[in-house]
């Protein structure tokens, strides 16, 4: 993973976000910005990822790939070299943007329900939203997009009568229609689902940017996420997603916490949860977020669930996201980072490190996790804020 590949691996993989050059180069970036790498390699990283036609497209693109990928992966060298390429790719960015809020304002207009691609992180507007933030950090772009937000956030009558959440999707989890989902489902999870948009909304908060009916939009995901919170303490958990028929019986079906992921699990949850009540300065529920990931981290039955090492569902993300969790605590000893970091060596040297080089799921994210957690630092970049970790 020294230097990038003469050519492409596969079609997008250099404007790939989290499976290809752009997650690469900012494992890179963030190495030589904190004067551990070559910023000669960090830079041919970075070319690697405008080697082939950057894809606009506004069904093509998301902060997983395409042009706000890309820009997202060169603001964070902070080089001056890249400005022109920024400014090329942020109005191919601004046009796409603009495109996709239209289609889900008249979707919404329609009583139609929503796709996940219209709204999660990797995908969607929250995505897009996310990149906004980290790059210009405010404007009347980011704001059309937390207007949305706030908007999805509101109960939607469908066609057929029924009242749901606005995030309510049609399809299954994959978010293609299935008859194994009638109904279709609830998404609770930070890369594809509400999480999301609740880390969003909240982060922006945090840094004084409102739109109207902004903490209202907030607290309506809190209610709904604390509605399918199961159990108490630190033996609480949050199912991944809920079925139709579980919405309508107000009761979950599963019996126990999934593997506790970045993506879907506790830990995404808890953070996502922990910026709200950061954000709406509401301790009792900043404990609840607290309390609950201190709960799943010490406990061998969920962590036994973990069978690899990605930031995605994996090691690298549990203990990423657990330590911004305990750097914004009070109390930082119940969330055993140095455990968790020891785990994840242990991990590696019994079944090796990932089987592909990339920032989700590959090699890049665990080293980003891995350096940032021993250095003790935020990272330099901001890497993480295309997690909404960053807070």
């Amino acid at each position: 993973m020294t230097q990038p590949p003469p050519y492409d691996p596969t079609p997008g993989w250099g404007e790939s976000l989290y499976t290809g050059a752009c997650g690469i180069a900012l494992l890179h970036i963030e190495y030589a910005r904190t004067g551990t790498g070559d910023p000669d390699t960090a830079h041919q990283w970075a070319a690697a990822t405008t080697r082939s036609p950057v894809t606009a497209h506004p069904d093509a693109c998301g902060l997983h790939r395409g042009a706000p990928a890309v820009a997202f992966t060169l603001h964070a060298a902070r080089q001056p070299a890249y400005a022109p390429a920024l400014a090329t790719l942020d109005g191919h960015i601004t046009t796409l943007t603009r495109h996709r809020l239209h289609r889900a304002h008249q979707r919404i207009e329609a009583g139609q329900l929503p796709a996940l691609r219209e709204h999660d992180l990797i995908r969607g507007l929250t995505g897009i939203g996310a990149y906004l933030l980290h790059r210009h950090r405010g404007g009347d772009l980011l704001r059309d997009v937390l207007t949305y937000l706030v908007r999805l956030t509101q109960p939607l009558k469908t066609g057929d009568g029924r009242t749901l959440p606005g995030w309510w999707s049609g399809n299954a989890p994959h978010d293609q229609p299935s008859p194994q989902w009638p109904g279709g489902h609830g998404n609770l999870g930070l890369a594809h689902g509400i999480a999301g948009p609740l880390a969003l909304l909240s982060t922006a908060m945090r840094r004084g940017i409102t739109v109207t009916g902004h903490a209202d939009a907030i607290g309506r995901i809190c209610a709904w996420l604390e509605q399918w919170r199961t159990g108490t303490g630190p033996q609480a958990w949050w199912p991944p997603t809920i079925s139709a028929p579980e919405q309508h019986a107000g009761t979950i079906r599963q019996s126990g916490p999934r593997r506790p992921s970045w993506c879907y699990g506790t830990p995404g949850l808890a953070r996502a949860q922990q910026l709200a009540a950061l954000a709406l300065a509401d301790p009792r529920r900043q404990r609840r977020a607290e309390q609950t990931l201190a709960g799943c981290v010490t406990d061998d039955r969920q962590l036994a669930q973990l069978d690899d090492s990605s930031l995605c569902h994996g090691w690298a993300g549990l203990l990423h996201t657990t330590w911004r969790v305990a750097g914004e605590a009070g109390d930082p000893k119940p969330f055993a980072v140095p455990h968790l970091l020891r785990r994840m060596r242990q991990h590696l040297h019994r079944h090796g490190p990932p089987a592909h080089d990339g920032l989700l799921e590959g090699l890049a994210g665990v080293q980003l996790a891995r350096h940032t957690i021993t250095a003790g630092v935020p990272p330099a970049t901001g890497w993480d804020a295309c997690l909404l970790l960053d807070g």
